[in-house]
């Protein structure tokens, strides 16, 4: 499935730095702004003294009536990601591609999901918790291919933030909070959650580290693209999905997962290929492929599997 010619494919690190300078410099400007909204926030505050006690009634008042705040466009908690692009997949260079094998006809063949009018796309389902290292180790390794199917239309990808590291981050909830900013771009620049996402997983904090603040990850958020993005700030900054994201990984332990009969949460990363939890290698996209066009020919009405041939080299 994946190739060189593959348009999807993460380019080299320049790309990657390119990315985390631009977040350095939305880092920078943000902290001017805060300098003096701090000023400002100084002088009001010495007049606004005299009503704390009201405000704080208020507040308390307002955290026991306000509901959870829910993401727009989730599905099953998850979001489903409809195209890629070129830039979205600007990263660290993938894990290399075991060679493919070779067929009775002296051809090599490396297999590929096919999607048809007839029959609808693979199901992909991917539970991801940020600060989880075999997360990233498996977007790193399947990222290529996923990136080429989606945009041939043989699978429909689903991704499900999950916090089940919130307490190895010495106290700062990071798998939590990201969990939460990946709902705030989802719900306000759909068109780079899956960007943003990537980012995240290829270059992960290490676990009970602090990692990103809220500040950082929106400025990442702002650096892959993301539309209106003083609203993705706010969103993320004020935690606005922190609850959301804490309920939506109670759903999944308790199971069962979108689209299966039986299936809960065990790890992350957790990925269901139509209702079917895979278990194999999580950094050898070959492994995977074939799981996934195994599945795919056993499971009624999905796309038929079919092999793409490429020339063996002759024999010297």
């Amino acid at each position: 499935m994946s190739s060189d010619e593959t348009p999807n494919v993460p380019t080299p690190r320049n790309s990657r730095e390119a990315v985390r300078e631009k977040a350095q410099q939305v880092h920078a400007q943000q902290s001017r702004v805060r300098i003096m909204r701090r000023i400002i926030i100084g002088v009001v505050a010495v007049v606004a003294i005299g009503a704390i006690g009201t405000a704080v009634t208020l507040a308390v008042t307002s955290s026991i009536s306000e509901p959870t705040l829910t993401p727009k466009g989730m599905e099953g908690d998850g979001i489903v990601v409809g195209s890629v692009t070129d830039a979205s997949t600007e990263a660290v260079p993938t894990e290399p591609t075991p060679a493919p094998t070779e067929s009775q006809t002296g051809e090599t063949t490396e297999p590929t999901p096919e999607s048809t009018a007839e029959a609808s796309a693979v199901d992909v389902h991917i539970y991801v918790d940020y600060l989880a290292p075999d997360a990233g180790q498996f977007e790193r390794a399947n990222a290529r291919q996923l990136a080429g199917w989606i945009t041939e239309g043989a699978v429909t990808v689903t991704y499900h933030p999950v916090s089940m590291l919130t307490a190895s981050s010495n106290g700062t909830k990071y798998s939590l909070r990201a969990a939460a900013a990946a709902a705030c771009v989802a719900s306000y620049s759909p068109a780079e959650f899956y960007p943003f996402n990537h980012e995240l997983l290829i270059d992960q904090p290490e676990v009970d580290s602090d990692g990103r603040s809220d500040v950082e990850l929106a400025d990442l958020a702002i650096a892959v693209g993301a539309d209106d993005g003083e609203v993705v700030r706010e969103c993320i900054e004020g935690q606005d999905f922190l609850s959301w994201a804490k309920d939506a990984t109670s759903r999944a332990l308790e199971g069962p997962l979108v689209g299966s009969d039986d299936l809960a949460l065990t790890s992350a990363p957790m990925i269901v290929i139509n209702g079917e939890a895979y278990v194999g290698a999580l950094d050898d996209p070959a492994e995977f492929s074939q799981f996934v066009l195994t599945v795919a020919s056993d499971t009624e009405a999905t796309p038929t599997p079919t092999p793409t041939p490429t020339k063996a080299p002759a024999d010297e």
